[in-house]
């Protein structure tokens, strides 16, 4: 059963874009103006995880897919204790979900988190929109807020530059493990918890660190190796991360996820750009340049590791997207150091990426 959250007919929300289009709809979850920046995610499951993953940090996440709630949300598949998204944009939502394990509905889920929903959306035409023009700021707000004055609000508000210390845990966690083989130490720049619970599962122990824990600190900690997390952002904003991993590269075999992956690339002495629109959903076909194989791949991101400033680094290119033909993987045999741009632990999926875990232990091994 599909229904709309208000009783009024007509809608009584709208999308303001900063190019001056609009996209009219009803609101629901907390009723707030918000502005952000408006990706797309062309998942057809997982909106829970989505909705809790802390790389989605100040976006405005727009789902590809059609019908989202019918599952509710369940207590085990939170990817973080804090909220991820800025707002979700949808075409149709259930607030009455056909699950045994759910613990409540969209609706009172992102009223609870505060988030604004904003459903009706003709979401295949916006979806077009930002593959055409790119992604851009918007605001979400009432349906008879002028065109002027919304675009006067997306110009007055500052683009935030501190996502990851936000989204950063504020002080030191510890996830154990039965048989240990490996003490891995997780520098959380908004790290979801399936790459922890991974790492469990291949006989890791994991101390998690704030970002801007130091070289030195994480060293006495003795560690096997070095995981750099996912995150939100431009990682250019996160310089105190970067000088980190210079001074531990070499030291102990080190693996990046995402943000983590910019984050090493740039440590080495590459660059970043940012992507037209992102990769966002869990259909990305990747290829191991090393093995030929291909990967369908679970992506989050906005920025992309420049190939050409590759030649003034040791990494090598170890994953191409074969959307775009943009690095989705890199490997330094002399520094021990391996990443990949998309998300191995894949919450909810696709899973055809968590051998990478296995990769990393055997650096660790060999270490």
């Amino acid at each position: 059963m599909i229904t709309r959250l208000h009783s009024a007919p007509g809608y009584d929300r709208k999308l303001i874009l900063e190019d001056g289009s609009e996209y009219r709809g009803y609101g629901f979850g907390c009723r707030k103006d918000a502005v952000c920046e408006v990706v797309f995610n062309t998942s057809m499951t997982g909106y829970q995880e989505i909705l809790s993953d802390p790389s989605y940090t100040d976006q405005a996440v727009l789902m590809a897919y059609p019908l989202i709630g019918n599952y509710g949300l369940a207590r085990e598949d939170f990817e973080s204790r804090i909220t991820g998204p800025g707002a979700l944009i949808v075409r149709e939502i259930n607030e009455i979900p056909t699950n045994f394990r759910s613990i409540s509905s969209l609706q009172e889920y992102l009223e609870g988190a505060g988030i604004p929903g904003l459903g009706g959306v003709d979401t295949r035409r916006l979806v077009r929109h930002i593959r055409d023009c790119g992604s851009q700021r918007g605001v979400i707000t009432g349906a008879d807020v002028a065109l002027e004055e919304g675009l006067k609000l997306i110009r007055d508000t500052e683009v935030p530059k501190d996502a990851v210390r936000r989204c950063s845990c504020r002080k030191r966690w510890y996830s154990r493990t039965s048989n240990p083989r490996f003490h891995v130490v997780a520098i959380d720049c908004g790290m979801k918890q399936n790459i922890v619970r991974m790492l469990n599962r291949f006989r890791c122990n994991v101390t998690v660190v704030p970002y801007d824990t130091r070289s030195d600190e994480i060293l006495s900690l003795l560690p096997d190796g070095i995981l750099i997390s996912n995150g939100p952002g431009d990682p250019e904003n996160v310089p105190e991360v970067v000088h980190t991993l210079k001074k531990l590269r070499g030291q102990v075999p080190m693996f990046g996820i995402c943000l983590g992956h910019q984050l090493m690339a740039l440590s080495c002495g590459a660059s970043t750009y940012k992507l037209k629109f992102g990769h966002r959903g869990g259909n990305h076909p990747v290829k191991d340049l090393r093995t030929g194989h291909i990967e369908m791949t679970s992506q989050n991101h906005s920025y992309a590791v420049d190939e050409s400033s590759l030649d003034r680094t040791n990494l090598k290119v170890s994953h191409v997207n074969l959307l775009d033909h943009s690095v989705e993987g890199l490997v330094c045999g002399q520094d021990r150091m391996l990443s990949v741009q998309y998300h191995p632990e894949s919450a909810p999926g696709p899973q055809d990426s968590i051998h990478l875990f296995g990769q990393f232990t055997e650096l660790m091994k060999k270490g």
